[in-house]
């Protein structure tokens, strides 16, 4: 960043240089940063995701109350208008976007195997119907 005439006076009584100011951003334990938006990655696991869910997620400003939908699928990006970084030159906020993250349990107890074999032989296998307009664009695409 330029700042023009904050720099060392000119020789002679010359006019002032300018101050060059390099600005390096740390990077954060929980946002990432694009330009003016930031981005939160949201683990849910797979119960939440399927039923929906209301949580408090971190904003800048302090906690942010954010509804998951039943049927939120991995990946699925929200949009929390303003909650970004403050633009330069006073042009508004940036926004935060929230991702979700859907994390698949690795370890289970025999309890939890037994109900989720229980659970899958209810819901079958995911048909081409299950991709979403977008999954359906991308085969048409090749």
């Amino acid at each position: 960043m330029r700042l023009r005439g904050e720099g060392n006076a000119g020789l002679n009584g010359g006019p002032s240089g300018n101050l060059y100011v390099d600005i390096h951003v740390e990077p954060h334990e929980l946002f990432k940063r694009d330009n003016s938006d930031i981005i939160l990655d949201l683990p849910i696991n797979i119960a939440q995701a399927a039923l929906g869910m209301q949580l408090e997620v971190p904003t800048l400003d302090g906690a942010h109350s954010l509804k998951i939908p039943p049927g939120t699928q991995n990946g699925r990006v929200f949009v929390l208008k303003g909650k970004g970084v403050p633009r330069l030159r006073g042009q508004g906020r940036g926004d935060e976007l929230v991702r979700v993250r859907v994390v698949v349990p690795t370890k289970l107890t025999p309890e939890q195997k037994r109900l989720l074999k229980d659970l899958d032989g209810t819901l079958g296998t995911p048909s081409e119907d299950d991709k979403g307009l977008l999954g359906k664009i991308k085969d048409a695409l090749g």
